[in-house]
């Protein structure tokens, strides 16, 4: 039987015109003050492009992020599946799931994926692999020692491929990778923990950049305390809380007394309770990303103390699970006054 291929037939789309209220440059909509043609009709600002559609072909509006000309033409092409964003008379497409963009300061988890002489090549969810040079991290016998060759043969004893770590963005490069750091106590190895990865807008998932982006919660039903690390690239790690040894004494000696375990990949042994405060912590952060909320500090203890509060209600054994009836119950108590 023969097969026979029909031209696609263009899809009548109406015409839409914002409103006056809603332009922000006194009048200059996308759309004008005349029609266009279906194919090449200006989008409103909240519509959904895709790669390759013509959000307009007005020549007053220059083109942003995620956005080209075509040749001899004034069209503004999307190159990206996301939201038209206008900025006086810049156009964008801000995209509706994308890799993390790394920036100075950031706290990032991440994963080594390679080992070099000199430095490791670290996976923290950007278009190009991070770096984390021998130079920047800290190394038995104090923050300040010189790193010498034996260091260097020794640098798989620090971290090998499929560690987890958390760090901090030090500096971009022309490529757009980063350069990270763990000279900071708080920063390092990560054990005796569960890793989760969340997705969302702008490639940093539902977490925000917050003013804090790792505290310790104390946790109930005998669980001890936990530690939440909110990565901005979208990684979290929640893991059980361990004291740092000698915190009474100056920073050297700190960091002498913690260099025979800081890069040990033993976890401990971790209470059943604990583990189960674990698993409701990221529930919660789970049904946050669901749902479209951000996650932050504040939310994760909002969503924490609600899902105790729904667990001591009903009856039965404690369950961590927030799905179903249970999750919406949360989500009641999060959206109340």
């Amino acid at each position: 039987m023969a097969i026979t291929i029909l031209a696609p037939a263009p899809a009548g789309v109406p015409y839409l015109r914002e409103n006056s209220s809603d332009s922000e440059d006194g009048g200059a909509d996308l759309e004008g003050d005349h029609d266009m043609r279906p194919a090449k009709r200006a989008r409103h600002k909240k519509d959904v492009v895709t790669p390759g559609e013509i959000v307009t072909d007005d020549p007053q509006w220059m083109r942003g992020h995620g956005t080209y000309i075509a040749p001899a033409s004034t069209e503004i092409i999307a190159t990206v599946a996301g939201t038209v964003q206008k900025t006086n008379k810049l156009l964008s497409v801000r995209p509706l799931r994308a890799r993390y963009t790394p920036e100075i300061g950031d706290l990032v988890v991440g994963r080594i994926v390679e080992v070099q002489s000199k430095r490791w090549r670290v996976d923290v969810g950007a278009p190009v692999l991070a770096d984390l040079p021998l130079s920047a991290i800290n190394l038995p016998g104090g923050i300040l020692r010189k790193r010498t060759e034996t260091d260097e043969l020794q640098i798989r004893t620090f971290f090998s491929e499929g560690d987890l770590l958390v760090a901090e963005v030090q500096s971009l490069r022309q490529d757009g990778s980063a350069s990270l750091h763990t000279r900071s106590l708080k920063y390092g190895k990560l054990r005796n923990g569960v890793f989760m990865s969340v997705s969302g807008t702008g490639g940093g998932g539902g977490v925000v950049r917050a003013r804090r982006q790792v505290w310790t919660i104390d946790t109930v039903n005998a669980g001890g305390k936990v530690d939440v690390v909110l990565g901005v690239n979208g990684y979290i790690w929640i893991s059980k809380h361990v004291e740092v040894a000698g915190g009474d004494t100056a920073i050297t000696r700190m960091e002498e007394s913690v260099s025979s375990t800081v890069y040990s990949s033993q976890n401990d042994e971790i209470a059943r309770e604990t583990r189960k405060e674990i698993s409701r912590i990221r529930g919660v952060i789970n049904l946050l990303v669901e749902e479209g909320l951000r996650v932050d500090e504040d939310m994760v203890m909002k969503g924490y103390e609600a899902a105790i509060m729904i667990d001591g209600e009903e009856a039965g054994e404690s369950n961590t699970y927030l799905g179903g009836e249970k999750g919406k119950k949360v989500l009641g108590l999060l959206s109340g006054p």
